[in-house]
């Protein structure tokens, strides 16, 4: 009698699962989406609910023993009462599988988990940080870089980024601009729908894309002083106009998730804010997706003022529209409750949970859970000659040449001794830039191991100063070297003997990135006085930049011949570098921030408003400058050199006079006059010179990356229609005013061929 018992109660369990026979109808794949979600949610408790609103960082070891003690396991519990809907930090095909079994296998419901990480410019195999990458302006290589690391994550069990950062930012100070692509709305917004295709591919059906997501939502770049966290107080105009464009065009790129910001806006912490999330993003835009907190912002709410305790911050970003708590567990601990009590709307919960539990479907984890746990594919596809091969393409278009007196560069290959100096030359770790979490200290190439590839050249290293005096980690504040001058001598008696000097400075990795403001925008520790005393016995110095934002460097633009911006670029760093400086790539980056000349001027940027009194001192007794150093970038926005020139000439407009909706064609020949083949980015800029909200004194509004032969001339055509020529007003209600318009087609914000037209 007992074996007919136990067959019986097996065959229960198969039709019944563990418990819910009719969700199992949500599994149907012929069901359209929307039908397979109400089907789940009709099975789901309001805690279940709740649950898939909680994500939780995995911070113990989850294919270990069970934790039997403190917040670990809570959130093992939790995970396995089907209270969670995300989480963070898993990574591994072992680890992932092992918790995702945990949710799919033995919970009620069976819900999959999503699994988030930082993969911000590459996995393992590292890309160029995305400030440099930005300086490409090669929207297919950006695209591609983000694809290879959507590929290594999602080979490694993740399936979800929290990237791109869209942040437009005009301020050095702030570290984290080394995570955006600078300080314009338009090319930002180019790149940060590059970004989005490369991580989510073609179809999120496919095992190699992952979810992208739009951060830091909103006004984060814009941090008072340029100190992280801190406040944003700005206009609705800037608001409308330069913050928000790039996470428009994140939407219409089909980005599935958000990231809301740590930064009040205006007074109102953005993870509670309801005029971003609720009005903005998934009213007028539609957004359909979902919203994640960052890092605990939730609670954090209490902390700016803003909630009285758990459960007001709770009530307070449910309802504005945070949809997913990273970190904070008080929706999982207090959401609940505050529907029992009438105090939020059941409908609240349920409108977040349909859009997360639409993307899980989107993804296909419902269909098959551990498609992304495929141990073969993770170790075929992680650091691979392929992604090798395509982060070092990134890296040497991600460079980009900002002085080159005499022609220094490139390098000849055989016959010049050359003095190498530099700890960071010689640096392993540092060149992988700062969130590089899943890579390994010391695999990047250095720039000693790609120069010393050229064998032809006797070449001599020296690293004259440490820039840092403990080791580099990123839960450390980073101890600059001020007082270790032991290897200047050295160093100098390295330049005396070399024809030329290629001295690599900057910044260590972790210099830049979140948490990383700087007052001082120079060559942090006593780098400075180094490049100075080797100047002093041999000035034919090539000075190559390692870091993460714009420096100020007026002494060395000044002074130093020849000036490489080689940024911190991933995995690849030396080889780059290397191939740069001896002319087997010619450099065509372009910088996309504003350099200072000191950081006084910060912040600093290229499409600022007039004053009434922007003239110079002859029109003027009183006017808008500093009395002891210019107004004007050290380098400015687009501007950019190349081992060969290039003249412009024939900018034709066909009329001078356009109605409302008519296409504006414009052209300008583009001519390779020097010695190398090379690439240019032609740069198209408008003014309006009279509007409703004035507008800026140029805005970048197209773009061209092309090559040329020496010798070789293109005409480079554009197009401006409505979409290019209106802004946003103060009520973002987007209008396009009839007026003269003045066009500036050129090689950098300040320099170039202009005209001008009238719109009627």
């Amino acid at each position: 009698m007992k074996r007919p018992i136990k067959k019986y109660a097996f065959l229960l369990l198969i039709v019944f699962g563990n418990g819910y026979a009719q969700s199992k109808k949500h599994l149907d794949t012929n069901k359209p989406i929307e039908e397979r979600i109400s089907l789940l949610m009709k099975e789901m408790t309001l805690e279940e609910k709740v649950g898939q609103m909680n994500q939780y960082n995995g911070s113990w070891d989850v294919t270990g023993p069970k934790p039997e003690s403190g917040s670990n396991e809570e959130k093992y519990n939790n995970i396995k009462k089907g209270l969670v809907g995300s989480m963070l930090s898993v990574r591994g095909v072992k680890e992932v599988r092992a918790v995702q079994k945990m949710a799919v296998e033995e919970t009620r419901l069976g819900i999959p988990l999503l699994f988030g990480f930082d993969v911000i410019h590459g996995y393992k195999t590292l890309s160029p940080i995305p400030l440099a990458e930005a300086a490409s302006w090669d929207l297919e290589a950006i695209k591609n870089s983000a694809h290879i690391a959507a590929i290594e994550a999602s080979a490694s069990g993740l399936n979800w980024t929290f990237a791109p950062n869209v942040d437009i930012s005009n301020d050095a100070r702030w570290g984290r601009v080394m995570e955006g692509a600078g300080e314009d709305p338009y090319l930002g917004s180019k790149i940060a729908t590059a970004r989005v295709k490369g991580f989510q591919g073609e179809s999120l059906s496919a095992n190699t894309a992952i979810i992208a997501c739009a951060k830091h939502f909103a006004g984060y770049g814009f941090v008072e002083a340029g100190r992280e966290y801190n406040s944003v107080d700005m206009s609705n105009s800037k608001l409308y106009n330069s913050v928000l464009p790039p996470f428009k065009a994140t939407v219409d790129a089909g980005i599935r998730t958000f990231m809301n910001s740590f930064n009040t806006l205006n007074g109102v912490p953005a993870t509670g804010n309801s005029f971003l999330q609720r009005d903005i993003l998934k009213g007028a835009w539609k957004f359909d997706g979902f919203v994640v907190s960052d890092w605990a912002s939730i609670g954090e709410m209490i902390t700016h003022g803003y909630a009285a305790d758990a459960a007001d911050a709770a009530q307070k970003a449910a309802i504005a529209g945070s949809d997913m708590d990273m970190e904070s567990s008080v929706y999982v601990t207090e959401l609940a409750k505050l529907v029992k009590k009438g105090v939020v709307k059941e409908s609240v919960v349920d409108d977040a949970v349909r859009r997360i539990l639409r993307v899980k479907f989107e993804l296909g984890l419902f269909d098959n859970p551990y498609k992304y746990c495929n141990e073969a594919r993770e170790k075929s596809s992680i650091g691979n000659k392929a992604n090798n091969d395509a982060v070092l393409d990134m890296a040497k278009k991600s460079i980009v040449l900002l002085k080159n007196n005499k022609n220094l560069l490139p390098l000849k290959k055989e016959g010049v001794k050359i003095a190498l100096i530099g700890a960071l030359a010689n640096d392993k770790t540092s060149p992988l830039g700062s969130w590089r979490i899943a890579a390994d200290d010391n695999t990047a190439i250095s720039v000693l191991e790609g120069m010393q590839q050229y064998k032809n050249n006797p070449l001599v290293y020296e690293k004259g100063t440490d820039v840092a005096l403990n080791k580099q980690v990123f839960v450390d504040e980073v101890k600059i070297n001020t007082t270790d001058f032991s290897g200047f001598e050295a160093a100098k008696k390295a330049a005396k003997q070399a024809e030329v000097v290629v001295m690599v400075l900057g910044e260590i990795g972790f210099q830049s990135g979140e948490g990383r403001s700087r007052t001082e925008l120079g060559l942090p520790g006593n780098q400075q006085q180094l490049l100075e005393e080797v100047y002093k016995v041999n000035r034919n110095i090539v000075l190559v930049l390692n870091n993460g934002r714009p420096l100020a460097l007026p002494w060395a633009a000044e002074n130093i011949p020849a000036i490489v911006e080689a940024w911190q670029l991933g995995t690849q760093s030396g080889n780059a570098i290397a191939q740069v400086l001896y002319g087997d790539y010619n450099p065509s980056g372009k910088l996309t921030m504003s350099f200072p000349r000191n950081v006084g001027q910060c912040p600093i940027y290229y499409n600022l408003y007039n004053t009434g009194r922007p003239t110079n001192k002859d029109q003027n007794a009183f006017w808008s400058h500093y009395i002891d150093v210019e107004k004007t970038p050290l380098y400015p926005f687009g501007y950019g050199l190349s081992y060969t020139s290039f003249e412009y000439k024939n900018l034709k407009l066909a009329k001078t006079s356009f109605q409302k909706g008519e296409k504006i064609e414009l052209s300008v020949d583009v001519t390779n006059t020097g010695n190398f083949d090379g690439k240019e980015v032609v740069q198209l800029y408008i003014n309006d010179v009279a509007a409703s909200v004035v507008r800026p004194v140029k805005e970048l509004k197209g773009f061209e990356l092309i090559a040329l032969k020496k010798g070789e001339t293109k005409t480079v055509h554009f197009t401006l229609t409505d979409k290019e020529l209106g802004f946003y007003d103060n009520n973002g209600k987007f209008l396009t005013e009839a007026g003269l318009f003045n066009v500036m087609i050129g090689w950098n914000s300040n320099e170039g061929l202009s005209t001008k037209f009238e719109l009627k």
